[in-house]
């Protein structure tokens, strides 16, 4: 069975065109953002959020290799997301992607938290189009992130079944805490 992270790029490229606007909210080393950044092409515009700089340098050098300039990296937390998306684009977002936890090959007591990260999804769940989906990968085995995913999960499952689709994926790893991929698609004709 192929990983979650390949299964969170296959949703999101099954919806996201050239021209589109998508969000990774957490950089981290930058494959979501380069994975965004070649489907919506040169007109469209992967804003890319990390609380560390050393994400932000790691996924600018990977754009850099890979001569992708359509990204806008903003260092700040993934709960300041609405406020640092251009108003213009509110409703616009195609796919916004999230990726708990820790940076890898970086400070493991560096993780994300329940508090902004419920924020951020809540604030790009808002940002999303009619038909848009935001997906989040969630690690259950660090300290902290069973509590997280935990939060995730009870946020998404209060969320109105008439806006919003919300499917788990849980891995099929031989794992004690195995990572969880939560999909969730903004529905047609919504009133938001």
């Amino acid at each position: 069975m192929q990983n979650l992270t390949n299964q969170a790029h296959e949703i999101c490229q099954a919806i996201l065109q050239p021209g589109d606007i998508a969000i990774d909210a957490t950089a981290g080393n930058g494959h979501d953002t380069l994975f965004l950044a070649r489907i919506v092409e040169t007109n469209g515009t992967v804003y890319s959020f990390d609380i560390q700089k050393s994400a932000i340098e790691s996924t600018s050098q990977r754009l850099k290799q890979a001569e992708m300039n359509n990204v806008i990296l903003i260092q700040k937390n993934h709960s300041q997301i609405q406020n640092s998306i251009p108003e213009k684009y509110h409703g616009q977002v195609t796919a916004a992607m999230f990726n708990l936890g820790y940076l890898p090959g970086g400070d493991k007591s560096l993780i994300t938290d329940s508090s902004s990260t419920i924020s951020a999804i809540e604030q790009s769940l808002k940002l999303l189009r009619s038909g848009g989906l935001l997906t989040t990968l969630a690690y259950t085995g660090h300290p902290g992130g069973q509590e997280e995913t935990d939060a995730v999960n009870h946020f998404l499952n209060r969320l109105s079944n008439k806006q919003f689709s919300v499917k788990l994926i849980t891995a099929q790893e031989d794992h004690i805490s195995p990572p969880q991929l939560f999909v969730v698609q903004k529905l047609l004709n919504n009133s938001d």
